[in-house]
């Protein structure tokens, strides 16, 4: 039996609907354990951060890819000792090659152009 069985849900599920070229699944619950709506619960798998990069998420909206990613963790958001907080960076293969330039941009590295 796996130690993270939400945290494997969550791989599964988006990685079968949503084929992500990236997938970034951070366990962000030990932060959290001391909170008090934390006090009780046994669950070591609470909050979780997720960048989803994928081209489902083409000509939709934040709010639209945060529904999707939504449906799809349903059972795990309204299961007791489940997701109880759950953050997400939603974008395209397009977006995020454009994030990532303006990054090192912004950091001072030169962008190498192919074929120049």
């Amino acid at each position: 039996m796996s130690m993270t069985p939400i945290e494997d849900a969550i791989r599964v599920k988006i990685i079968e609907a949503l084929k992500p070229s990236r997938l970034e699944i951070y366990n962000d619950s030990h932060m959290h354990a001391h909170h008090k709506a934390m006090q009780g619960s046994t669950s070591q798998e609470t909050h979780f951060r997720l960048v989803v990069t994928s081209e489902a998420f083409q000509s939709k909206m934040q709010p639209a890819r945060h529904r999707i990613v939504y449906a799809l963790l349903k059972e795990e958001l309204e299961r007791a000792g489940g997701i109880h907080a759950l953050q997400l960076k939603t974008r395209t293969p397009d977006e995020e090659k454009k994030q990532l330039a303006r990054e090192q941009e912004e950091r001072g590295e030169q962008i190498a152009e192919v074929g120049h």
